[in-house]
């Protein structure tokens, strides 16, 4: 049997379709979209981290392979990497948390390539058997590993094919219910673009406006099992951003965000029920929708029903959006002050938080951090400090 503790880390890391089938929602009440392998949207470097979790548009550096990799093709050096850590549930437990290692390479002014790995280590686990015996202690963990391509396509924009190899497993191939399991493994890819270019303003010396777009995890759904045919999206995201940088004076800059985000995957439907409320099925033993959409559907048509499926109509798809807002402050580039909010509707997830942090760079290296400060409801990584270490080569080419 698995311990309590394994069982709470399944339900909140790897919901499945099907709990979300045994589980009716109501309009106007709770209707949280939930995917398979959501650590792909944790913001996994301190910067992002600090500014309330945006990064579609902020200026390029090594993590960008996570917010839009079309960012790369405008970075300034030749080469450079970052390493990011960030404790998870760190109130509770000590052993579980995201690494993050991102490095790029300038092929040529208008050409850079990008590689990274993102990994979630969800602790040591004790399995037992129904008579409490201890079957054996296992270490359930997943991870992605990116690779991309960003080229400019003239003096302003930029584009971006990335790929992605998705790992889960969080089982360690044990029976779950007296079902055999195995990691899920999915296969996407990222299409993104970039936009900055320099303003003219009045007694200002220098101004500059970026606009980005990526769609993330664009990719195959998720099986944790050959015994089923159910199978889990991944979390599809659309984000735009806008940014605005200004620079004060000659050591002064100034600089504000906004990601505005979406899930591009199906929104859980309303079941009908009778009086009692036990389910209601039609003549196939298929369950009967009252309000929504069949979630049941592949990646493609699942991406384009996300915008017109939920069940409390359009009033609930603008819910669906969630947003951030993050400012950053440089002093000649050399010391960066940061905050920034997120915020999420409280009938899809209810996440609302601020952030804070800074950032030192020093010749080729750079330390970031950021702390993170809930709102609405606990989250796993408040009160703790997410730090990111990044090099820049640049000067070794020189």
């Amino acid at each position: 049997m698995i311990n309590r503790t394994f069982a709470f880390i399944i339900l909140c890391i790897a919901i499945t379709s099907f709990a979300q089938a045994q589980k009716p929602n109501y309009l106007g009440q709770t209707n949280t979209i939930t995917t398979a392998v959501p650590f792909l949207l944790i913001a996994p470097d301190a910067r992002a981290g600090a500014m309330g979790d945006v990064g579609g548009a902020t200026t390029p550096d090594a993590s960008s392979m996570h917010w839009n990799p079309a960012k790369y093709a405008f970075i300034e050096s030749k080469a450079g990497f970052a390493a990011s850590y960030s404790p998870w549930l760190r109130a509770i437990v000590s052993d579980i948390n995201l690494a993050y290692v991102a490095g790029y390479y300038k092929l040529d002014e208008r050409q850079t390539i990008a590689a990274s790995l993102l990994y979630f280590t969800l602790g040591d686990i004790t399995f037992t058997d129904i008579q409490g015996s201890t079957i054996g202690n296992y270490r359930p963990n997943e991870f992605s590993l990116d690779g991309t391509y960003s080229r400019k396509f003239s003096e302003t924009w930029s584009g971006a094919v990335a790929a992605r190899y998705i790992h889960s497993n969080l089982t360690q191939g044990i029976s779950v219910g007296g079902v055999a399991t195995k990691p899920g493994q999915s296969i996407a890819a990222d299409v993104s673009v970039y936009h900055q270019r320099e303003l003219e303003w009045r007694n200002v010396e220098f101004a500059e406006f970026a606009f980005g777009v990526n769609i993330s995890n664009i990719g195959s759904k998720i099986s944790y099992s050959d015994a089923t045919t159910e199978t889990d999206f991944i979390p599809t995201n659309l984000r735009i951003s806008p940014r605005l940088t200004v620079d004060l004076d000659e050591y002064n800059r100034l600089s504000f965000t906004l990601d505005i985000n979406k899930l591009l995957v199906p929104t859980p439907p309303i079941y009908a029920t009778d009086d009692s409320g036990n389910p209601l099925y039609d003549n196939d033993g298929n369950r009967i929708i009252a309000a929504g959409k069949d979630p049941d559907v592949n990646v493609v048509q699942g991406m384009i029903q996300s915008w017109y499926d939920a069940p409390d109509g359009f009033e609930e798809e603008l819910r669906e959006f969630y947003y951030a807002v993050g400012a950053e402050y440089w002093y000649d580039k050399a010391f960066a002050v940061r905050s920034g909010f997120f915020y999420e509707n409280k009938l899809k997830g209810n996440r609302q938080y601020f952030t804070l942090g800074a950032g030192l760079k020093y010749n080729v290296f750079g330390l970031d951090f950021s702390y993170l400060v809930p709102l609405e409801q606990r989250n796993p990584l408040e009160n703790t400090l997410r730090f990111t270490l990044s090099f820049d080569f640049d000067d070794f080419y020189n």
